[in-house]
């Protein structure tokens, strides 16, 4: 019995979570929820009692799995690499996963009830960019909070339209893309050429 309650919490969440990342939190419906995950309003409410409820679970998934994501990236003995590979990592999850899609919508919709996921991947960032100021990788004059600031708005930007258009087409133009962008990118900060 334990083992279906968690298939079907499990399959509630992940309803949800399309849910909330295709509509945002006012144009989800639990009715749709229900009907994707083939159970019932009372399997609902019985897991999470309200769709605010349903809603923060659905972003603490999201927040995990970028924790996760965080934590399989390889250190690279540069950290300007290092800041392309995570950049490049946070694009592909937003783009990949429904539960991240779903918290960044959640995110939008309801400032101030969902914790942001710059909380998880900007001191990633903000001590990447230290480890690259303190070794004099940075071009002389680009301060670590310049940097931060233009790499908070790229790893934005690529998360959202990486995450906005899923098709097979964008897939395959984005590492040109990306390899682009990154060199005008590291053309701009890296005190030697990379």
């Amino acid at each position: 019995m334990q083992e279906r309650a968690a298939r079907t919490r499990q399959a509630v969440l992940e309803a949800a979570a399309d849910e909330f990342a295709e509509r945002g939190y006012e144009g989800a419906s639990l009715q749709r929820m229900v009907w994707r995950a083939a159970t019932s309003i009372g399997a609902l409410t019985f897991h999470f009692g309200t769709k605010t409820a349903l809603a923060e679970e659905v972003s603490a998934g999201g927040h995990a799995r970028f924790e996760r994501c965080l934590a399989e990236l390889a250190a690279a003995p540069d950290p300007l690499r290092e800041l392309r590979t995570l950049i490049g990592a946070l694009a592909r999850l937003a783009h990949e996963d429904t539960f991240v899609r779903a918290t960044r919508r959640l995110e939008a919709d309801r400032p101030g009830e969902v914790p942001p996921l710059t909380e998880v991947w900007l001191p990633v960032l903000r001590g990447l960019l230290d480890r690259a100021h303190d070794a004099q990788r940075l071009r002389p004059g680009v301060s670590p909070e310049d940097a931060v600031a233009l790499l908070a708005h790229l790893a934005e930007g690529a998360m959202a339209a990486h995450g906005a258009t899923r098709d097979s087409a964008w897939d395959s133009a984005w590492d040109s893309v990306w390899d682009s962008v990154w060199n005008v990118v590291l053309h701009g900060l890296a005190a030697e050429p990379a």
